[in-house]
């Protein structure tokens, strides 16, 4: 087993990465530790892997809340549901919270037990390669907002990650190649070398090659880490992990959060972001080149069809980035090195969308 240690003082907590987690009680139950605990998951994760948590919960008062699967369903009601089936089942403040699913299971679960009496605990049990190296870590919680994703919610620390990587052996491939899109992310913001290694890996990934994943989830998880020990509330560095983001979640909208998965979303986000930092000469054409190179090999989609520009420039007006009425974005000044900028002069940014658009 790996670990990682999300360093927050006392809210400190680790990442726990390998095969067979979810099967080991001594692990579970120390993870786990509250007497009453609700484990909320989804349609699709619950037949596969609900008994084999459930069991690792003997003489525990444990509830389930099963929830639609998909991101149209991260909403305000789907949090209601969680908190009426707490009240239901009369959990106290020392109950626990468990998120066994994905990014919208996770999200939703958090925002829940930082809501429900003030704030419960909570451990984020990640199905998908997505959480597991993105969203389960670092306390951002929320609902999407139909006009814009993750508009309301908390910023609130689970006390552990528990990502048994054998779950990712039930993963569609779709699902897979799109929390592959936020390794990617990873080396373009932070890390060359792992760019380059994944240049020379990334169809071991995609075949669930046991070592592949193993070393994109620790490397993943540890810059993340480092980065919300750094800056936990996204008041400066840990914007740069919304490389793609802010084209990303417009595409998500425009799509009613069915049309693109995240990662797919933040592929063609990455794009339109490196084609921006090109046209500032940021970056070179060869780098450019790598970038759109890579996210072909993991067959991730670049370009979005019958999508307006108009329409990707007014929703990003709705971005959490957006300073002054100003739109800011995250540009890469070369590989593995990211910054946040004011969006380049309205030309330039209309071509760096346009480029990944199609009629």
């Amino acid at each position: 087993m790996i670990s990682v240690r999300v360093e927050l003082g006392s809210r400190s907590y680790p990442i726990l990465i390998g095969s067979g987690l979810l099967a080991d009680t001594a692990l579970i139950g120390r993870e786990i530790f509250a007497r009453q605990v609700l484990i909320v998951t989804n349609d699709i994760v619950a037949p596969l892997y609900l008994e084999r948590l459930r069991s690792s919960l003997p003489n525990r008062v444990v509830a389930v809340c099963t929830l639609p699967d998909g991101e149209q369903h991260k909403t305000l009601a789907t949090f209601a549901t969680i908190i009426d089936r707490l009240i239901a089942e009369r959990f106290h403040r020392d109950c626990c919270i468990v998120a066994l699913g994905g990014g919208v299971v996770g999200d939703v679960a958090g925002f829940a037990a930082a809501s429900y009496q003030r704030g419960v605990a909570f451990v984020q049990v990640p199905t998908t390669l997505l959480a597991q190296v993105d969203s389960s870590v670092g306390g951002k919680t929320a609902v999407n907002h139909p006009y814009a994703k993750n508009m309301i919610g908390a910023f609130y620390q689970p006390k552990a990650v528990i990502a048994d990587t054998d779950t990712l052996k039930s993963l569609p491939p779709r699902e897979l190649r799109a929390g592959l899109a936020e390794i990617v992310k990873y080396g373009l913001i932070a890390d060359s070398a792992l760019f380059a290694w994944l240049e020379d890996h990334v169809e071991e990934v995609l075949t669930l090659d046991a070592r592949a994943l193993e070393f994109a989830i620790k490397k993943s998880c540890e810059i993340k880490a480092a980065i919300v020990a750094e800056d936990e509330r996204e008041l400066g560095k840990r914007a740069l992990l919304n490389f793609g983001h802010t084209f990303g979640h417009a595409l998500e909208s425009i799509g009613r959060y069915e049309r693109w998965l995240h990662g797919e979303a933040v592929a063609i986000g990455m794009q339109m972001a490196a084609n921006a930092s090109l046209a500032l000469g940021w970056l070179d054409s060869e780098q450019h080149g790598r970038i759109a190179a890579l996210l072909s090999r993991a067959r991730l989609p670049v370009v979005a069809r019958g999508v307006a520009v108009d329409d990707v420039l007014e929703l990003m007006q709705m971005d959490k980035k957006v300073a002054h009425g100003s739109v800011r974005l995250v540009l890469l000044k070369g590989m593995g090195e990211a910054t946040v900028a004011a969006a380049p002069e309205p030309s330039l940014l209309r071509q760096a969308i346009a480029a990944q658009l199609e009629a």
